[in-house]
């Protein structure tokens, strides 16, 4: 367990009778950009959210650089929501040094560098600006920290296609490169090729967790086609 950054295994989370997941795994190492894939219900919100100390599982465990979620170790996780969570009234600079404050591991700088290069003026109140704006501060904030493993929930899905590839740049250049990023996404053939690994979970079970040159090796496929090859209904 000792040399795995994230290290999860037979997670169990039901909601009533409705099973979320229902044994998952993973196993995760240092220096990597991964993407967890699988349809809608498959458990990937669900697995996200105990990462992050936000739901408890009914069985199985997680650690997280050898710890238990919690306030450890939401001190080395960066957590980007799939929907905006930011107090809206607030202007994009009380936002900054707010992070600034909370998080010992904070680059001011940095975020004040990638909102100058998307002209976002920090001096507007975040409930002024576009919904594909909001989304991108929120991801400033997330990339702006130095941590040890960045959970991202779908970041490319609520903005245009011609800001994906500068929200994937971020992603890419702004991570600590000894950091693991983990990535939840449907838009597979947007973000494949920045991808080391991928995990597929289908009803709440891990069902592949590979390399994406493996894959190609192996299937002769892209991680969209072996995708639609899994998950075909």
């Amino acid at each position: 367990m000792a040399e795995y950054l994230l290290y999860a295994e037979n997670l169990v989370k039901r909601y009533g009778p409705k099973v979320a997941l229902n044994g998952a795994h993973l196993r995760l190492s240092g220096g990597k950009i991964i993407g967890l894939l699988g349809p809608n219900g498959s458990g990937k919100t669900t697995l996200i959210k105990i990462l992050n100390g936000l739901l408890t599982e009914d069985s199985g465990i997680v650690l997280i650089d050898g710890k238990r979620p919690g306030v450890e170790t939401k001190k080395i996780v960066a957590y980007l929501p799939d929907n905006t969570y930011l107090n809206t009234y607030m202007t994009v600079r009380q936002i900054v040094e707010y992070f600034k404050d909370f998080y010992a591991d904070f680059r001011e700088e940095l975020a004040y560098e990638m909102l100058s290069r998307l002209g976002i003026e920090p001096e507007l109140k975040l409930k002024t600006l576009s919904k594909g704006n909001k989304e991108k501060v929120c991801l400033i904030l997330t990339m702006s920290r130095n941590a040890k493993l960045y959970v991202l929930d779908e970041p490319i899905a609520g903005v245009d296609p011609a800001a994906r590839d500068y929200v994937i740049e971020t992603i890419i250049n702004n991570h600590n490169p000894d950091s693991t990023v983990l990535i939840s996404t449907h838009l597979i053939s947007d973000i494949e090729q920045v991808l080391d690994e991928v995990v597929f979970l289908k009803d709440g079970i891990t069902v592949l967790h590979k390399s994406v040159d493996e894959i190609r090796e192996e299937h002769g496929k892209s991680v969209d086609e072996l995708f639609r090859e899994v998950f075909r209904w």
